[in-house]
């Protein structure tokens, strides 16, 4: 009994991780923690108090925040359809509710293995039929003892002692299974709220190209009929004619490819928020540029918030518990068991107290079960159970790794995408000047149509260019906060 509730489980104990004391990324980026300056733009959420830049030399041990409240931070945005659309994925999402009923499972696991850190309790009550052996009754052999129906109202309790700690490790290791399953429903609301995020703004990136697709069918119908009335007048060939109806035409073609691209999205985006394609549908709402600078703190701060970092060191720890209940399995264990109750050959006297009957012995009583022999079983178990820890363990250094570069990823694709999308901007504005000045020179008849349309194209490919960077420049957004596990700095968005 001394030995009941010993573990024979490794000290858990987190594997030893290196790293660097700041981002990669954050240390060049204007705005960030780590330069002491603050972000070009005018929004709270992207100020860095002194105290974060402080702290942006010093590394600390991470301890698990993952349960942390991280706040409806897609309203950092400022958007109250995209705030809409993430209250109706929260609550109807098929996704998350799958996540929550592995939840329900898990705990439900959970009590299974608690329960026998108790006794088994049980009642039981009817006739049998039996016939016992003269020997049994110490009666010659040759008596003849008949057969007797016998009525019992019986209890039973069983127990087995939690020597050398294998019900304690089972259940610690069962509680670590349902504190990574809940970790793992945080990680897929995490990525059901950046995935609708995701989708919203290629949606209206996808509108903000159809705008520019119209404008441009327009321009080409105007320019259209200027050249039809030049061609009337007998002023140009047919030519410029058909390349102007050529140009009409390829630009609706476009318009209609980006129009099949909003359609499959805002079909994606039904599904997320557990609606069919027939139930959803949104107005066009072209995109805007989103310029958001987000701080990602300190690098250990990382590794509290991130649920899917969390959820593989339970992983581990639950590994790590079950390597006890395998080695347990090499000592004795020890069953006490009990019956007692009412016994007679009729009904009426069942319950006399004369009648009362208990079972004591090896197949009731208390059995200490020694293993001698089992063809190597107990040996493949641990075995299979420290390669299983191991196997978590290198998951877990593993994850912590994808973390740090998707965070990395991300703030590099900001810190270039800023630069790129100025860029792309002027670039635009000059080839809206040069498409000005060829059409201007094409109505004096110093060119031909040819270098109207290659100016026009220009400015069509840059403005879808640039509109396009601005939806990948928010989606970058979007991915850097779910890298940073839905926060950042020793904040999250209220």
């Amino acid at each position: 009994m001394v030995l009941a509730g010993c573990s024979l489980a490794p000290d858990y104990q987190r594997p030893a991780l290196s790293g660097a004391d700041h981002f990669k990324e954050a240390v060049h980026t204007p705005g960030s923690a780590f330069d002491g300056s603050t972000a070009d733009g005018q929004d709270a959420i992207s100020q860095v108090s002194e105290a974060d830049a402080a702290s942006a030399g010093s590394w600390k041990t991470a301890q698990p925040a993952d349960q942390a409240l991280r706040g409806e931070w897609w309203r950092v945005f400022d958007d109250p359809v995209l705030d809409q659309l993430e209250a109706d994925a929260a609550q109807a999402s098929p996704r998350l509710q799958a996540a929550f009923a592995r939840v329900n499972a898990s705990r439900a696991l959970q009590q299974v293995a608690r329960s026998d850190l108790f006794p088994t309790v049980g009642a039981g009550f009817g006739p049998t039929r039996q016939k016992v052996s003269p020997a049994s009754q110490r009666q010659p052999q040759d008596v003849g003892i008949p057969s007797q129906t016998l009525w019992r109202a019986q209890a039973n309790a069983s127990y087995e002692v939690d020597l050398f700690g294998k019900a304690s490790d089972a259940n610690r290791a069962a509680e670590a299974d349902a504190e990574q399953t809940e970790a793992l429903y945080r990680s897929v609301l995490l990525t059901l709220q950046a995935d609708v995020a995701q989708r919203y703004f290629e949606l209206r990136q996808l509108d903000a190209e159809l705008a520019i697709f119209q404008r441009n069918v327009t321009l080409r119908e105007e320019q259209l009929q200027l050249v039809q009335h030049r061609f009337d007048e007998g002023e140009i060939s047919e030519l410029d004619l058909a390349q102007a109806r050529t140009e009409l035409a390829s630009t609706r073609s476009d318009a209609m490819s980006a129009e099949r691209q909003r359609a499959a999205t805002e079909h994606a985006l039904a599904v997320l928020l557990g609606k069919t394609p027939a139930e959803f549908s949104m107005a066009a709402t072209p995109l805007v540029p989103v310029r958001i600078d987000i701080p990602p703190g300190l690098p250990s701060a990382l590794l509290e918030r991130r649920p899917d970092v969390a959820a593989a060191e339970r992983a581990m720890a639950a590994a790590n518990a079950r390597i006890g209940v395998a080695k347990a399995a090499y000592f004795p264990s020890l069953s006490l068991t009990a019956t007692g109750g009412f016994e007679s050959a009729t009904l009426g006297d069942l319950f006399r107290w004369s009648s009362r009957a208990f079972i004591l012995g090896p197949l009731a009583g208390t059995a200490l079960n020694i293993p001698i022999f089992d063809g190597g079983r107990r040996r493949g178990n641990l075995a299979n159970a420290r390669a299983t820890y191991q196997e978590d363990a290198a998951n877990y250094r593993e994850r912590i790794l994808v973390a740090f570069q998707e965070v990395e990823d991300n703030l590099s694709d900001l810190r270039i995408l800023k630069t790129q999308t100025q860029t792309q901007e002027a670039a635009v504005a000059a080839s809206r000047r040069a498409a000005h000045i060829a059409e201007r020179q094409y109505r004096e008849g110093a060119t031909n149509y040819l270098s109207v349309i290659d100016a026009e194209r220009n400015v069509l490919q840059a403005q879808r260019n640039a509109t396009q960077l601005y939806g990948v420049q928010a989606g970058a957004t979007v991915k850097l906060i779910r890298a940073l596990g839905g926060g950042w700095g020793d904040v999250s968005v209220q």
